[in-house]
């Protein structure tokens, strides 16, 4: 009877502070600076977090330019990532059709792209350029899915390219969560066929969820795509190991 009064309310409390901060911003978000975007974005996320019971732990030096590339476990991550740095996001399309997730997701200035197409991510590419050059640190997840955490999959190296061709830093993450009554793999990751209303109604209902974020250094610059994808997965494993 707790965990089912405790998931109610918590994600009562997901609903009243997202719909609050949503209209704060209002319809008008969407055409503000990606620079007040992120300042609504921070806010937002530590927000939600205190609401969901999540306590967050940063170790290392987020930057505060060029690319940054994380491991991924699930939704809980942007949230997490998006508290502790003023960062935008690329992600997969469909979050963007998510009803509210996918409205906060927009009015934090995330980038979307349709990985199955090849053309999309040229599109891409020159959004992540210009958001760059402005200053700001892209992050982006190139396993591609997400996983329940004991692998860090092989990198996919196309969404490296900018970074390869324009010669930008690509500053590795990694992100873990630990759980005192229940399974990270299994209740905290998102991943496999998983459904998301069960999944995040079961979320809710634990007492406390703690997550762990840490920065690299940044990367040699290279100008080979695959060779930098294939640097920064060493990086996150090392992360992963606390190396």
């Amino acid at each position: 009877m707790i965990r089912i009064l405790r998931s109610a309310w918590r994600t009562a409390g997901f609903v009243v502070v997202a719909a609050s901060w949503i209209l704060r911003f209002g319809p008008r978000g969407y055409g503000r600076s990606i620079h007040r975007q992120l300042d609504w974005s921070i806010g937002c996320s530590g927000g939600l977090l205190r609401v969901l019971g999540v306590d967050c732990r940063y170790e290392g030096i987020p930057p505060k330019s060029g690319v940054v590339v994380s491991n991924h476990l699930g939704y809980l991550d942007i949230v997490v990532l998006a508290a502790g740095s003023r960062t935008v996001f690329v992600s997969k399309s469909e979050v963007g059709r998510w009803p509210m997730i996918g409205t906060l997701a927009r009015l934090s200035g995330t980038l979307f792209i349709n990985r199955a197409r090849k053309a999309d991510l040229a599109r891409a590419g020159e959004e992540i350029r210009q958001v760059v050059e402005a200053g700001i640190p892209v992050l982006f997840f190139p396993e591609g899915t997400s996983t329940g955490g004991a692998e860090v999959l092989p990198f996919h190296a196309g969404l490296f390219a900018p970074a390869a061709a324009q010669g930008w830093t690509v500053t590795p993450a990694w992100i873990g969560y630990e759980l005192d009554d229940g399974s990270v793999s299994e209740e905290v990751c998102y991943w496999k066929d998983m459904t998301f209303v069960p999944h995040f109604l079961n979320l809710m209902s634990k007492r406390r969820v703690r997550a762990v974020v840490r920065y690299g250094t940044p990367l040699p610059v290279s100008s080979d795509r695959k060779a930098l994808a294939s640097a920064a997965h060493a990086a996150v494993l090392a992360l992963k190991a606390g190396v």
